[in-house]
């Protein structure tokens, strides 16, 4: 199978206003797509099961209960949930408890009423910057619907379950990346619905305008804050794929009544770079800060220098901070504990032409 390459996230993103916006485009706008910020169901998968080997190994458990369902082919085209003859129907057209799959058989698992999907993390009434794929492109409107107040994920998605109206109606916004990779995708900033909390669904509908193919997906959000961080992807949204190497079943031999008085363990983190794309005047990576020693860890803080003066223009699952060409990145509240072998990663796009692999320093309390 081939290898699929990680997405290359925008730099900059059009300013705009909730409601109806049409961008308009030098360039003819020309659709296979999902949601990628927040991520869809079939996207964050994807990300998900994505191995060093290019094939696809579920590790969050709605994932791969999805893969089992409709098969691993429907994560190796993620950005294929359509319908060629919705026309812009929804309601009747889609039914109730399929519409995560938009009634399409071959993404069926991904109906799954369950809480432990991929899970986006967001701000109620904040801006969002917004990305949906281009793998293909055509003239078309994007809609974003979330759902209603007491909403449960345990819930079959239905129509009713929805608002009545969009949140955000997006026509032809501008595009990055190239077409035809998991890199290019449109690109449009716009409000998140207000007034809500805990989790919510938000529902995409891409209708082209030059032929009756409609495209679908459902996000899985929380509204508690956060500002697009995902969690649930990834080596610990199930069965680590790293376990501690300690083996559980040769315990110490010593008397448990008497133990050692020697330190326990200590903690200690290592901070690993990563390059997943880049573009003219700017670059997507992520970094993995591991857990390397015997005892777990509260928080942790990664530190390098830049060689080209690069900077950077967003970063998610961590906080960071820039002096002159010091970059210092520090974990938020979900990925600061860490058992010894345990791993959390962060990303982040940069401007500026970056080359080579900065040297990565990691403290932890």
């Amino acid at each position: 199978m081939k290898r699929l390459r990680r997405i290359a996230v925008l730099g900059a993103v059009a300013a705009l206003t909730a409601g109806v916006i049409t961008v308009v485009n030098p360039t003819p706008v020309v659709a296979h797509g999902a949601a990628m910020a927040p991520g869809s169901r079939t996207f964050l998968c994807w990300k998900d099961g994505l191995s060093p080997q290019g094939d696809i190994r579920p590790n969050n458990p709605a994932c791969a209960a999805a893969v089992a369902q409709s098969g691993a082919n429907s994560l190796y085209n993620w950005f294929s949930v359509l319908r060629s003859d919705a026309a812009g129907r929804t309601t009747g057209f889609v039914p109730d408890g399929q519409l995560c799959s938009g009634g399409n058989s071959s993404f069926s698992g991904y109906n799954l009423a369950r809480n432990d999907w991929p899970l986006t993390h967001l701000t109620a009434g904040g801006n969002f910057n917004f990305k949906y794929s281009n793998w293909a492109h055509h003239p078309g409107t994007f809609y974003f619907y979330v759902t209603r107040d007491g909403f449960s994920p345990t819930s079959a998605l239905t129509w009713s379950n929805l608002e009545s109206t969009p949140f955000l109606t997006v026509t032809n916004p501008p595009q990055q990346g190239s077409v035809g990779s998991n890199e290019g995708h449109y690109y449009f900033s716009g409000r998140l619905p207000t007034g809500k909390s805990g989790r919510h669904i938000i529902y995409s509908r891409w209708v082209r305008s030059d032929s009756a193919e409609n495209f679908f997906g459902c996000s899985d959000v929380v509204f508690d804050g956060g500002n697009g961080e995902v969690t649930g992807v990834g080596s610990g949204s199930g069965n680590p794929t790293n376990p501690p190497t300690n083996n559980p079943t040769n315990p110490p031999t010593s008397n448990p009544t008497n133990p050692p008085t020697s330190n326990p363990g200590t903690g200690a983190c290592t901070a690993a770079y990563r390059s997943t794309g880049s573009w003219s005047g700017g670059f997507q990576a992520e970094v993995t800060v591991r857990n390397s020693g015997t005892a777990a860890i509260s928080g942790w803080t990664a530190r390098w220098t830049w060689a080209n003066g690069e900077t950077i223009g967003s970063l998610w699952n961590g906080t960071h901070s820039q002096s002159g060409s010091t970059v210092t990145v520090r974990n938020v509240s979900h990925n600061g504990s860490l058992a010894p072998g345990a791993s959390a990663t962060f990303g982040f796009v940069g401007s500026g032409n970056t080359s080579g692999t900065p040297t990565l320093t990691c403290t932890s309390p």
